[in-house]
């Protein structure tokens, strides 16, 4: 019985030493990892690295960071598209979002027109990802909600229809839309 009990001491410590040296690897990769070797503060600091901290002339200008460069409106909204931007707020943005000034999880939709550009919305819309790690206004959103909107996959088209059922919704409750243009 005695014997037994050796045998079982003996790869009981095998095993923690296994543990250990692995713990201990893991975290010495994590630290060297780790370090960026002061390069990037040097560069800020010496102004070399400067053009990489300029904003974008879209996020400049309020469109936001995208595909969507110019969108060109109509005076009125367009009945057919203001439908079917309806039908995709409600399968894929009425449950974060409502069409009041409320926040929900996202902040509420009401008066969007007056306060973002056409471009800007829809590229938040179509480029979520992006613009909530490029775009300052889009990063306010986020601190302010304190949740990441979900990439939607919604399409361009899509997107524009969305924007047309916004500016009806802003003229229908604010009584006025496009203030942001």
């Amino acid at each position: 019985m005695t014997y037994l009990k050796l045998i079982f001491i003996h790869k009981k410590s095998q095993t923690m030493k296994t543990i250990m040296l692995s713990a201990g690897l893991v975290a010495a990769i994590f630290l060297s990892s780790c370090g960026s070797g002061g390069n990037e503060s040097e560069e800020s600091a010496s102004g070399e690295n400067d053009s990489k901290n300029e904003l974008p002339a879209s996020v400049q200008e309020g469109k936001g960071v995208g595909e969507i460069k110019n969108v060109e409106l109509a005076d009125q909204p367009d009945a057919t598209m203001v439908a079917e931007g309806k039908s995709i707020y409600d399968m894929k943005c009425a449950s974060c979002h409502k069409l009041t000034d409320q926040r929900v999880v996202g902040p509420g939709f009401q008066g969007v027109t007056n306060r973002r550009k056409p471009e800007w919305i829809m590229n938040m819309i179509t480029n979520t990802d992006v613009m909530l790690s490029e775009d300052p206004e889009a990063q306010k959103l986020l601190e302010e909600c304190l949740t990441r909107m979900p990439n939607q996959n919604v399409k361009v088209p899509d997107a524009r229809k969305i924007l047309e059922f916004f500016r009806q919704n802003d003229l229908d409750k604010t009584g006025q839309k496009d203030g942001a243009i």
